[in-house]
């Protein structure tokens, strides 16, 4: 059970300006990563497959969890903040915040590759696949989503992915989904991964589809989790509490 002198940083209103950092930080790295993977793709003719492509971001999380996971708590995913919120164990008030964090953290990756290397490969945009509607590319993030904030859920302390356990769940379910499901919708499951290239290369088109799913696929793990463990730990409602005594 996380105990209060465990996390002062994560608790204390002092530390939220460190936290805001960790989060857009940590998605800088993921959306760096995860779209530029598809951008060097692209540009080396082929040269890095679709499985490297996909286990890449897999590996980000997995690194970022460790490394400062104790700090934000490693959402890295509007999805996730808003699970964490939705099932008590964050508070509502702080979510714009990492949320906002998120946006500036993906933006400035998309802005990074751009200034690299152009519009190339879409700019690792996620899109749905060749033959692919766009009803099916929604349910498809809306499931795999559901999977990722289950894993999340299941295996965070409190608001935060810490520790092995976390670690090597989260990002091993990421590149999991992602090699089995990425030529169907790209296996997104995040909003930010997917806004930040789609507003820099201008077409929003079927950016719909990378919000919605991974929200409303969010919100149905969180169903699940009441379903399979009943209320917020003890633990848990610690996260949303405000500075400890």
């Amino acid at each position: 059970m996380l105990e209060r002198s465990a996390a002062p940083d994560f608790l204390a209103p002092a530390y939220e300006w460190r936290r805001l950092f960790s989060e857009a930080w940590g998605t800088f790295l993921l959306v760096v990563v995860a779209a530029g993977a598809g951008v060097v793709g692209a540009r080396a003719g082929g040269t890095i497959t679709l499985g490297m492509q996909v286990v890449a971001p897999g590996l980000m999380v997995m690194a970022v969890i460790y490394f400062m996971g104790t700090v934000g708590g490693a959402h890295l995913n509007p999805a996730v903040t808003l699970a964490f919120a939705a099932r008590r164990n964050f508070p509502w008030a702080r979510v714009p915040g990492y949320i906002g964090a998120q946006i500036v953290g993906g933006l400035l990756a998309a802005a990074f590759l751009r200034a690299m290397f152009g519009t190339v490969g879409s700019l690792g945009a996620t899109t749905p696949g060749p033959g692919v509607d766009d009803l099916r590319a929604l349910a498809m993030e809306v499931l795999l989503t559901t999977g990722l904030v289950s894993t999340v859920l299941g295996t965070a302390s409190g608001a935060r992915n810490i520790g092995s356990n976390g670690a090597l769940a989260v990002g091993g379910y990421i590149a999991l989904a992602g090699l089995w499901a990425a030529p169907v919708s790209g296996a997104s499951m995040n909003p930010v991964r997917s806004f930040a290239p789609d507003l820099l290369r201008a077409d929003l088109g079927t950016t719909w589809i990378y919000v919605v799913g991974p929200v409303l696929g969010a919100m149905i793990a969180v169903g699940f989790e009441w379903i399979l463990k009943g209320k917020p730990t003890e633990s848990g409602a610690l996260a949303a509490q405000g500075d400890p005594p």
